[in-house]
């Protein structure tokens, strides 16, 4: 599901996965297995750690795609010929993940938002914005974040979206504003992930700024957000609703970035013994983000054969279920990596977009 890191083309240089950025994605993995079929719970406090996996880690995923667009590209140089090939393979791939996750919901049924479709649609519309210089992508990715979370918000409340979700390609506003993973927020965010991977995520400099700097944004904007009423308290339009949206949503991409600083601190920055330990404990996890298309449809499959009826209810939700769904993607992902190397289905993209075995030659 990731644009690759380790893949190559034209006059970029060989590149190296970068294993903070797959731990990071692992991370993310693994907050929406939480939030898709940890059971409820009666405390509140469990219930509020819980919560954390509803927002972040599709944003964090957003944010590393970004990342893993930058890398693809030619990371901190970026490409100057073959540009028109490379997009070509990148919106191949945006169409195959949009049919994949039409193809998944409307087979499977699992009892979760599909974010698959979403994803290609994001691709696609990340094509003209590739080789944006760092520092415009940068500040138009916080910009618009600045914004969009509102506008979401606002036209997924309005009745002309109300009205598309009646017909059969309400699809279009949930791609846009109307659902769980909007583009128009989804863009901003990959957007700010493809300028720090073109600013050298291997920078000590960067990396500090990047952690300081999403330190601050969820110290400051996500107890302001809290402050202002919550949603489902307020009417229609009111002011406080897109408000709060795109406060939180700052805030939580400040969590995403804190988290990749912090992971790249511990595997790039760190004293070579600590290097070492972090990788190896790290290991299950980062397999995992080096494989996000092939464990992310491996878990949909899983929860749609485990939906159940509970009193009446139809439901997928358990712990057996959450724990087996983390631990045994850790495990796959780590023997399929260290055997076979690529996921099988990332492997599958790169030989339908196109990929050349002269790019595979390159890959270190």
């Amino acid at each position: 599901m990731s644009a690759e890191t380790s893949d190559t083309t034209a006059d970029a240089p060989p590149s190296r996965r970068v294993s903070g950025v797959d731990a990071a994605r692992g991370l993310a993995l693994i907050g929406m297995f939480i939030a898709h079929v940890s059971p409820e719970v009666e405390s509140a406090q469990t219930a509020e750690l819980i919560a954390l996996a509803d927002e972040r880690p599709r944003l964090l995923f957003a944010l590393t795609a970004g990342m893993g667009l930058g890398f693809i590209s030619g990371g901190i140089r970026p490409i100057s010929t073959g540009r028109g090939r490379l997009r070509r393979q990148i919106a191949i791939r945006g169409v195959i993940l949009i049919a994949l996750g039409f193809a998944i919901w409307s087979t499977l049924h699992p009892l979760v938002l599909i974010i698959l479709d979403v994803y290609g649609v994001a691709f696609l519309a990340m094509l003209p914005m590739l080789f944006l210089p760092p520092r415009l992508a940068l500040g138009a990715g916080v910009a618009l974040l600045a914004v969009t979370p509102a506008l979401a918000e606002i036209g997924a409340r309005s009745e002309f979206v109300n009205e598309m979700r009646q017909t059969p390609v309400k699809f279009l506003s949930d791609w846009t504003v109307g659902g769980a993973y909007p583009v128009i927020v989804w863009v901003p965010v990959m957007l700010i992930g493809l300028a720090l991977a073109r600013l050298d995520l291997g920078s000590p400099r960067v990396i500090g700024v990047l952690s300081l700097v999403g330190a601050a944004a969820a110290v400051v904007l996500l107890p302001i957000s809290r402050l202002l009423p919550a949603p489902e308290l307020v009417s229609e339009a009111a002011w406080a609703v897109p408000l709060r949206a795109s406060l939180e949503t700052l805030g939580n991409v400040g969590v995403g970035a804190l988290v990749v600083g912090a992971l790249l601190t511990l595997t790039v920055l760190a004293r070579p013994q600590l290097r070492r330990a972090a990788g190896v404990l790290l290991a299950p996890i980062t397999a995992m983000g080096s494989m996000p298309l092939s464990i992310y449809t491996l878990h949909l499959v899983v929860i749609a054969l485990a939906v159940r009826t509970d009193d009446g209810v139809v439901t997928d939700d358990s712990w057996p279920l959450l724990l087996g769904l983390i631990a045994g993607s850790m495990i796959f992902a780590w023997v399929w990596r260290r055997h076979l190397g690529r996921g099988p289905l990332e492997q599958g993209l790169r030989w339908a977009s196109g990929r050349s075995r002269a790019d595979a030659a390159r890959v270190v």
